[in-house]
C-alpha cells in the first residue's frame, strides 16, 4: 500500500468529470508489458518503456519501477556512483528510504511518498542507497525513477535538485471519492502539483478502488501514458485490459479514462497507476547510458568530459566508481 493515504477520500477536493459531449477521449494505441531485470549493485526493476518508440514517450525517455520487493536483512542495494547529463531524473518514493549523494555536496534522503527532482543539465557524479540501517533491518522498498529528457536549450543549465515531500504533492479525488491522486507535477483539473519542470509535463499517482472509474481532463498537447503499479483493471473508453507492470499509450484528445477491476488480488486490493504525460519536445535524441544529448558527438563529448573529470569529484570518504569503456547505464 502506498504510504500517502488519506482517513477522510471525502473531504479533498475533486477533480472535475469532462462533460461526456464536450469531451474527446483519448483512445489506446498500445499496451506493452515491461521486461524485469537488474540496475545498480542488483536490485529489481520493471523497464517501464522497453519496446515503446521514443516518439510515443517524449519527452520521457526512460522509466524503472524498482521493487516491489520485501527485503531480508543485508539484501538491500542500490546503484555505485555514475555520471548524468542532459536530463532530469525524478525519484518518486512509494514505500521504503532511498539516500543520494551528489559530487556537489547535495543529495538527502526521500522516504514514503516524497520524490527528489534531480536536474543533471551539463553533467552531475552521484550514488543513490539504501540507509546502513534499512541493509541491517530490511524492509519494503517500492519506487520510481523516470527520466524526463531536457530541451536542447537547456541541457547545459547548471545542476539543481528540488525535493518534494509527500505532503507536500497536491491530494484530490474523483467525484464519486472512488479515487486517490497525487498530483506530483503539472496541473489537473485546475490543481497544480508542487514539482517545476523545464518541460512542460504532468505527473500523478492514482490509487483506485474496486470497480472505480476515474475520468480526467488531459491537456490536448500533451502526450498521455499510463502504468500499472499494483493491480488490474482497464484503460481507455473501450475498456482495454491493463495489470501490474504494463504501459499503456493514449492517442489524442483531451480526456482520458481508467478503471479498476471489479475484483482485485488480495496482495494488491486497489489499482495503482502512474499517468505521466508532457508536451514533446521533438528534437532530435542521442541515448547512451547515462547521457541523453542531441547528437553523437555531444555523446563523445560527455564520455570525454566524464572521463577527464569534468562532471565532478567524487567526495572525500566515498568510494568512486571505476570502469573500462563506460559508466553505469541507469539510476
Amino acid at each position: 500500500m502506498p504510504a500517502v493515504t488519506v482517513e477522510n477520500i471525502l473531504a479533498l477536493p475533486r477533480v472535475p468529470r469532462p462533460e461526456p459531449a464536450a469531451a474527446v477521449q483519448r483512445p489506446v494505441r498500445s499496451v506493452t508489458s515491461a521486461p524485469s531485470g537488474l540496475e545498480g549493485e542488483g536490485f529489481p526493476v520493471r523497464r517501464a518503456f522497453a519496446g515503446v518508440s521514443l516518439q510515443d514517450i517524449d519527452p520521457f525517455v526512460h522509466m524503472d519501477q524498482m521493487g516491489e520487493v520485501e527485503y531480508a536483512p543485508g539484501e538491500a542495494k542500490g546503484t555505485p556512483w555514475h555520471p548524468h547529463r542532459g536530463f532530469e531524473t525524478v525519484t518518486y518514493m512509494i514505500d521504503g528510504i532511498f539516500e543520494h549523494t551528489d559530487s556537489n555536496g547535495g543529495g538527502g534522503v526521500i522516504t514514503d511518498g516524497d520524490t527528489q527532482w534531480m536536474t543533471a543539465g551539463s553533467g552531475i557524479l552521484h550514488i543513490e542507497k539504501p540507509p546502513e540501517h534499512l541493509v541491517a533491518s530490511g524492509g519494503l522498498f517500492h519506487g520510481i525513477q523516470l527520466w524526463v529528457n531536457l530541451p536542447k536549450a537547456d541541457k547545459w543549465n547548471p545542476p539543481r535538485y528540488q525535493d518534494i515531500r509527500g505532503r507536500e504533492a497536491a491530494l484530490l479525488a474523483s467525484p464519486d471519492g472512488g479515487a486517490l491522486l497525487r498530483v506530483i507535477a503539472g496541473e489537473v483539473g485546475g490543481h497544480t502539483g508542487p514539482g517545476s519542470t523545464f518541460t512542460p509535463i504532468t505527473l500523478l499517482h492514482a490509487t483506485l478502488g474496486p470497480g472505480a472509474e476515474l475520468v480526467l481532463p488531459w491537456r490536448p498537447d500533451f502526450n498521455a501514458l499510463a502504468y500499472v503499479l499494483a493491480g488490474r483493471g482497464s484503460v481507455g473508453a473501450e475498456a482495454r485490459p491493463v495489470r501490474l507492470g504494463q504501459l499503456a499509450v493514449f492517442g489524442p484528445g483531451d480526456a482520458l479514462t481508467v478503471a479498476a477491476a471489479p475484483r482485485q488480488e488480495s496482495r494488491a486490493p486497489q489499482l495503482e497507476v502512474l499517468l505521466l504525460g508532457g508536451r514533446p519536445i521533438r528534437e532530435p535524441v542521442a541515448l547512451y547510458g547515462p547521457f541523453v544529448m542531441n547528437t553523437r558527438e555531444e555523446l563523445v563529448r560527455a564520455m570525454e568530459d566524464y572521463r577527464a573529470g569534468r562532471l565532478g569529484s567524487v567526495p572525500a570518504g566515498h568510494l568512486p566508481y571505476t570502469s573500462g569503456e563506460a559508466p553505469p547505464g541507469q539510476g
